[in-house]
């Protein structure tokens, strides 16, 4: 038998599945590991613990299947910046997706660039979550570990260097970092040199499916597992979901709840929005592109509500799932990290609306659940006014195995929702990329002809729609009628006593 290892090196831990020639799951793993917020906005993790994380989780799968494998596929999440000094060294804890520390060098970045122009190459406007601002930010606020910088590698790619020697990226995660030409699936030089970047900073840069070296002989040793075995370049953490949920075409879309939330559009060109509000990337899939729209607290809005009451998440959603659709007139905003789409604003605040003394732990709960479909709605209608097909709508991440999840976004999308028959997200979609980077599949195409859809499909309900469609225009104008407030409760946090609108 040959098995496909897929490794996704994500935010809570490290995840490796084993996946047959015939797309079945033979083996899983799973290791954690810890979140650093030194400063209020401010996220960090250390390298070291995802390769600690990422031993742990293909070790275990090694001890099923070691002997077995004929190929790795990298997968994680995007967007994070390791800096490395001329030895490999890690010089400082590796800056994250959402942290939110790099607005002044984001407004630097569309000033060197030009907003327009930054889109026209990068499909994006400056992000504080992109990796480019957190480059800049540590040129600006610690020279001297800036002065050691010989290389900036994305997360999955510092485990890639561990497990091969080699730097190496793919091009849909290296979309995410402002310093790629999308369209041309390169490095772009005219970005680097407005930004003083230097170009050997960067990693090579590959298709999805192409291998980006072996094994090492050390590191098979350590894990159990066969020495040169090929390491598939693979994909941002979304892009290899894509693959798994076998979203490798137009009119196909996936809708992820995870600790941030994702919808997902697979495109044969590149079709940036001009004002931003959706990312456009590359796809995995080799030439293929994918519009993308970002709520960055989905299911971590979940987790902090979760935290705050206590229990457990089986019967929160189980109360919340009693409660009428809209809560009883209660709405809740997902904005505990900022926000991505539609509003691209770091200062974004949470909150609850329409609180009254009739409402209790399950009405909040269902309110924190439905804010989360609104928020992503918000990036479908988005890409609908963008003449994207939305024929086919596939449930991902965490929020595909919720029967309540499934429910409330059939309902607030007015889409069917169906479910892929393996739950297993961006490690599955990395295991396939790996199959071709091993010769088992031709093609990601075939590769993707082994995902199955579950036989269930979750229908939209006439009437519960009816009720998300108004409350749905209640959400969409809470966010301008407080966003003044919001950015001044953001400044007085931070001690600066308000930030500029």
């Amino acid at each position: 038998m040959s098995v496909h290892v897929g490794l996704d090196v994500g935010t809570g831990g490290a995840r490796a599945v084993a996946v047959d020639e015939a797309g079945n799951v033979v083996a899983e793993a799973s290791s954690e590991y810890p979140l650093h917020s030194p400063r209020p906005g401010w996220t960090e993790q250390n390298p070291a613990d995802w390769w600690e994380g990422a031993k742990t989780a293909l070790g275990r799968v090694a001890g099923e299947v070691g002997g077995d494998v004929s190929g790795i596929g990298l997968t994680g999440q995007m967007h994070g910046s390791v800096f490395l000094d001329s030895a490999d060294a890690v010089i400082r804890p590796a800056l994250l997706w959402n942290d939110q520390r790099t607005g002044r060098q984001c407004a630097e970045i569309t000033q060197a660039v030009g907003a327009e122009r930054l889109i026209q190459i990068a499909g994006n406007p400056a992000l504080t979550g992109f990796q480019a601002p957190k480059v800049l930010w540590l040129g600006e606020e610690e020279p001297e570990n800036y002065a050691r910088v010989a290389r900036v590698l994305l997360p999955k790619d510092y485990v890639r260097l561990r497990l091969t020697g080699e730097y190496a990226t793919d091009v849909s995660d290296a979309s995410g970092t402002l310093f790629l030409d999308v369209k041309e699936r390169r490095w772009s030089e005219e970005i680097l040199d407005a930004l003083e970047i230097p170009h050997g900073w960067m990693p090579g840069a590959y298709e999805g499916p192409e291998g980006t070296g072996a094994l090492r002989a050390e590191a098979a040793e350590e894990l159990g597992l066969p020495a040169g075995v090929p390491v598939a370049a693979g994909g941002g953490d979304n892009a290899a979901a894509a693959v798994g949920t076998g979203i490798v075409a137009p009119g196909l879309v996936s809708s992820s709840v995870g600790t941030s939330g994702v919808l997902f559009a697979h495109s044969e060109e590149f079709n940036p929005d001009p004002s931003g509000r959706l990312h456009a990337f590359c796809h995995a899939v080799p030439g293929a592109y994918h519009l993308m729209a970002v709520t960055l607290s989905a299911g971590g809005s979940l987790s902090w509500w979760r935290d705050v009451v206590g229990g457990d998440f089986e019967d929160l959603v189980g109360a919340a799932s009693e409660v009428p659709p809209g809560s009883e007139g209660l709405v809740f905003l997902p904005y505990l990290s900022g926000e991505r789409t539609p509003h691209l604003d770091p200062g974004a605040r949470g909150s609850f609306f329409g609180l009254t003394a009739r409402h209790g732990i399950p009405h909040m709960t269902r309110a924190v659940m439905e804010g989360v479909a609104f928020s992503l709605r918000e990036g479908l209608e988005i890409m609908r006014g963008l003449g994207v097909p939305v024929e086919d709508v596939r449930a991902t991440g965490g929020g595909a195995r919720s029967a309540l999840w499934r429910e409330l976004q059939a309902d607030v999308y007015g889409e069917p929702i169906r479910r892929t028959a393996a739950d297993e997200g961006p490690a599955y979609g990395a295991a396939l990329l790996a199959g071709v980077a091993a010769g088992t599949y031709g093609d990601v195409g075939e590769a993707a002809g082994v995902v199955s859809l579950r036989e269930e499909v979750t229908e939209p309900d006439p009437g519960r729609a009816e009720v998300y469609g108004e409350h749905y225009e209640v959400y969409r104008s809470l966010y301008p009628a407080t966003r003044e407030a919001m950015s001044r409760l953001t400044g007085l946090a931070s001690g600066a006593g308000g930030v500029p609108g």
